[in-house]
């Protein structure tokens, strides 16, 4: 599809401000908001955008030895400038995590809230993958993607905070690739995303805080970092980090805008690089938000402790505005500083370009029209579309978010519509989670009907789901793993949560 059924309706009549005045500092996730302020997506069908970039993954894979799949993928110049014995095949793995987020740039639009037992399936010749909704409170998204030279799985608990001017989003979860050819696994978490301009002005978004890469096989770590806009802006969209061997010795350095390019040089090139002088933001620190070194020695001083105990109703707006400020530079828990005005732009003067840098990855051009479809890429466009041989329950899963009616209705201009079925869909999922409290159990099983999940409860059965909980031996930590079966296609039992 070149665009959708109907073009974006006009927020301008929506007041955000009387939306979440009430909610600062709470947790987002649990609010419900009116559908004029949703995109026509699920947020499984949000996680599938991960895969719009998946030949990264495998041309990376392909390749015999770790050189060749750094060649195939970062250029042969690069291979050039460095030791032939260096572990390359962390860096698709790299351009891919970071392409990932691409998508999210002026994309404004708040993905549905799935339903529990929710599913969305994406096929394409290389690949495929399968998103469930494995839990509503808290919000948990499981997703599998495979092909026969990867496995890309994880889950995501999103959280949400409104600040008073922004609004926060922070992506828990973990996510893994795997090269089962090379007997590698790979896990990162993703960073934080802020919304500004939420009451005046208008609405930009900057990710922003460190992603950490695991090579679990070999060792090797990548270290990112996603820098906030800082004072003037000189640092919005920048991506900057090193590859790091098992020694902790610096490999290589990488550096771009997650909006646009990530590139890549050698360890000695960037060191030579700054011996030269030729890098205009010397004095950065590699603070969060792009302070200075002196301003941020001072600011170490303050002490967060003695902030938190103030209520929100014990401070002047100001006051608070000032408090979070200092206790962003010391805790996560707070989003960047806020930039005054419109969308602050990047400022030319403090871009780098090394030489003998390779380029891992750019970004895809937009569709010409995407200002009249919520900023969509060419990849989401495609995302609520059915294939003619898409027929449920026999070729589809009955929990398909393509056949969600409130997304369905929105994605046709229909407001009215959309804005009935969220409501219902809502009531009707409250309903049904009153109805598996009443049976002691808040298991979902999203195959059986309600005879067989009451004999499998009865006789300690384990529950049947697409997915189920697991420990990741990696991360030591909880984690939702695919039990196989979806696309064997046997969805006669399957609920109607729809």
């Amino acid at each position: 599809r070149t665009e959708l059924p109907a073009p974006m309706i006009s927020r301008k009549e929506v007041s955000i401000w009387a939306i979440l005045k009430n909610c600062i500092g709470k947790d987002l996730s649990k609010i419900t908001m009116p559908v004029m302020l949703n995109e026509p997506l699920s947020f499984l069908q949000r996680l599938c955008e991960y895969m719009e970039y998946a030949q990264l993954l495998t041309e990376g894979a392909q390749q015999e030895t770790p050189a060749d799949r750094m060649k195939y993928v970062a250029g042969e110049c690069y291979l050039n400038n460095v030791t032939q014995s260096y572990n390359f095949e962390i860096l698709p793995n790299l351009a891919f995590a970071v392409s990932a987020l691409a998508s999210n740039w002026e994309r404004l639009g708040k993905p549905f809230n799935p339903l529990l037992g929710e599913t969305y399936e994406l096929q394409r010749d290389d690949y495929r993958i399968v998103c469930e909704q494995v839990s509503h409170h808290p919000p948990v998204s499981a997703f599998h993607a495979e092909s026969k030279d990867f496995k890309f799985h994880g889950s995501i608990n999103p959280k949400i905070k409104f600040w008073g001017k922004s609004v926060e989003v922070n992506p828990k979860g973990t996510v893994t690739i795997e090269f089962p050819k090379w007997n590698e696994t790979y896990t990162w978490t993703n960073v934080n995303c802020c919304v500004h301009n939420i009451i005046v002005g208008r609405l930009w978004i900057e990710q922003y805080g460190k992603m950490e890469i695991i090579n679990h096989s070999t060792g090797h770590v990548a270290s990112l970092t996603f820098k906030s806009a800082g004072s003037g802006a000189k640092n919005l969209h920048r991506v900057e980090g090193f590859v790091k061997d098992a020694n902790e010795t610096n490999l290589f350095f990488l550096y771009g805008k997650w909006t646009e390019f990530i590139k890549c040089c050698s360890a000695e090139s960037y060191t030579q690089y700054l011996r030269q002088g030729t890098r205009k933001n010397d004095d950065y620190d590699g603070s969060p938000n792009g302070t200075p070194k002196k301003m941020f020695s001072k600011l170490n001083s303050f002490k967060l402790n003695s902030f938190r105990s103030l209520s929100i109703q014990d401070v002047s707006e100001l006051h608070l505005r000032y408090l979070l400020r200092i206790a962003s530079f010391q805790s996560d828990s707070y989003p960047p500083m806020e930039q005054e005005g419109d969308i602050p732009k990047s400022d030319s003067a403090y871009s780098i370009d090394i030489p003998d840098s390779s380029a891992l990855w750019s970004c895809k051009p937009r569709p010409s029209n995407c200002n009249e479809y919520y900023q969509f890429t060419h990849f989401a466009l495609q995302l609520n579309a059915k294939d003619i041989n898409m027929k449920p329950p026999l070729t589809l899963c009955p929990t398909d978010s393509r056949l969600r009616p409130d997304i369905l209705y929105l994605e046709d201009g229909n407001l009215d519509g959309a804005s009935k079925e969220k409501t219902r869909l809502e009531e009707q999922q409250r309903h049904t989670r009153k109805q598996r409290k009443s049976t002691n159990s808040d298991d979902w099983t999203p195959r059986y009907g309600q005879l067989i999940f009451l004999f499998q409860y009865l006789l300690s059965i384990p529950i049947y789901r697409w997915f189920k909980n697991v420990y990741n031996p990696h991360t030591k930590t909880d984690d939702w793993q695919y039990s196989g079966g979806y696309w064997d296609r046997n969805y006669e039992n399957a609920d109607t949560i729809f």
